[in-house]
């Protein structure tokens, strides 16, 4: 696989392809692996969330179905989830990337803000009325409950400048990681484009300023 052109010059020290995985959360795994299917993920319930007001955080969410591509079918239902959720309970979205069962994001939460579980309840549970409303079937679980979504989502408090840049460079990386794409940027579903297109040069650095965190 080769890597997008351009996004080195975004993104000094590009380099998250196979075999970079993140060395933090449980045992090391990446943000995928670390949700096995749901019949199987045991031991999750003991994660504690480290929620700092007005941070800085990488998230992956996903899909029960790891074969499901209803984020992608209905990427149109996702953003008005995710806008519908913004509006009411404002955040600011760093980089995101949506792939066809999971997704990446980084948002940043206002001063003193650290509802970040809140904000992806209420975007889940938007996302599926949604597809209800437009006529989709979804399966079931045994207690009437809509089963589309993972119960749990993986969360990473970013704690400075370094390590927004890695993580952004991971998220747009990931298209081409999964084999979806060759390159970044010919993904249609992640901020790299927009970034690419839109965001001057001063703009990309500011991107990357980060409250410390005191550990």
């Amino acid at each position: 696989m080769r890597k997008a052109p351009g996004v080195a010059a975004l993104y000094p020290g590009y380099g998250c392809g196979a075999g970079s995985e993140f060395s933090y959360g449980w045992a090391g795994m990446s943000p995928i692996a670390a949700f096995p299917p749901e019949s199987h993920a045991v031991g999750m319930v003991n994660y504690r969330r480290n929620r700092v007001p007005g941070g800085t955080y990488f998230f992956t969410v996903v899909l029960a179905n790891r074969a499901s591509s209803m984020l992608t079918d209905h990427i149109d239902l996702l953003g008005q989830a995710m806008r519908e959720t913004r509006a009411q309970h404002p955040f600011e979205t760093l980089a995101i990337v949506v792939l066809p069962d999971h997704l990446h994001a980084i948002w940043r939460l206002p001063d003193g803000d650290r509802a970040y579980s809140m904000r992806w309840r209420m975007i889940k549970s938007l996302f599926t009325r949604k597809l209800g409303q437009a006529g989709i079937r979804l399966p079931m679980r045994s207690n009437a409950e809509r089963r589309l979504w993972a119960r749990r989502f993986w969360e990473h408090t970013i704690r400075d400048e370094d390590d927004l840049r890695h993580h952004v460079d991971y998220i747009h990386f990931n298209p081409v990681k999964h084999g979806w794409v060759e390159n970044a940027s010919e993904w249609p579903h992640s901020s790299l484009r927009r970034l690419e297109k839109d965001v001057s040069a001063q703009e990309s650095a500011n991107i990357y300023k980060v409250k410390p965190v005191i550990a």
